[in-house]
C-alpha cells in the first residue's frame, strides 16, 4: 500500500512517520543561533564599555565640581584659611564629610558631595572610593600629576584607552 491510499500527515506526507524536527534541522538552527550570538557579543561588550565611560565622565564631573565649589567657598571666606594653603581640600573625604562654615554662628557644615563616586575602571570593587582615584595636588604640574598637601584634580588610575583613543587617565 502506498502513501496515496493512507491518511496523510500535514508535515510528512505519510501516516507512518512521526511529526517533529530532524537532527539535521536542529543542528542547522543551533549553528544559526551560535553565529548570531557570536556576532552580538562584541556589541554587548561595546555597550558595557560605553556605559562605564559615561559613568567615568559623570564621576569626574561630580568630583571636579565639588573641588571647584570647595575653592569657591574658600575664596568667599566660608572656610578657615591657613597660611600657605592653596584653597583646595586636603583629601577627597572632606568633600563628603563637610567642613565648618566660619560665617555661621553654630557649627554648621558645608557639604560638597553626597557621596564620593568610584572609578568604574578600578579593578578592585572592595577598595574605598577615595582610593580608586589618582590625586593631583595644586603644586604638581599637569603632565606629571602627583599627590600632595591638597587635592587640586583627580584622574583615573586605569591604563586602558577610551573608545575615543584618549587614555582614561587623561580625561
Amino acid at each position: 500500500m502506498s502513501c496515496r491510499f493512507r491518511f496523510r500527515s500535514p508535515r510528512s506526507g505519510c501516516a507512518g512517520s512521526s511529526p517533529g524536527f530532524t537532527l539535521i534541522e536542529l543542528m542547522v538552527v543551533i549553528a544559526i543561533i551560535g553565529v548570531l550570538a557570536t556576532m552580538a557579543m562584541p556589541m554587548v561588550e561595546l555597550g558595557r564599555v560605553r556605559a562605564d565611560e559615561s559613568e567615568l565622565r559623570t564621576a569626574l564631573r561630580q568630583i571636579r565640581t565639588g573641588l571647584d565649589e570647595y575653592r569657591k567657598a574658600w575664596d568667599e571666606g566660608r572656610i578657615e584659611k591657613k597660611v600657605g594653603a592653596s584653597g583646595y581640600p586636603p583629601s577627597l573625604d572632606v568633600l563628603v564629610n563637610g567642613v565648618a562654615d566660619v560665617m555661621q554662628p553654630n557649627d554648621v557644615k558645608i557639604y560638597f558631595l553626597r557621596r564620593l563616586p568610584r572609578d568604574p575602571f578600578h579593578p578592585d570593587k572592595t577598595t574605598p572610593a577615595a582610593q580608586t582615584w589618582g590625586l593631583r595636588s595644586y603644586a604638581s604640574p599637569p603632565d606629571e600629576p602627583a599627590p600632595g598637601a591638597d587635592v587640586f584634580d583627580v584622574y583615573s588610575l586605569s591604563d586602558r584607552t577610551g573608545l575615543n583613543g584618549i587614555a582614561y587617565r587623561n580625561w
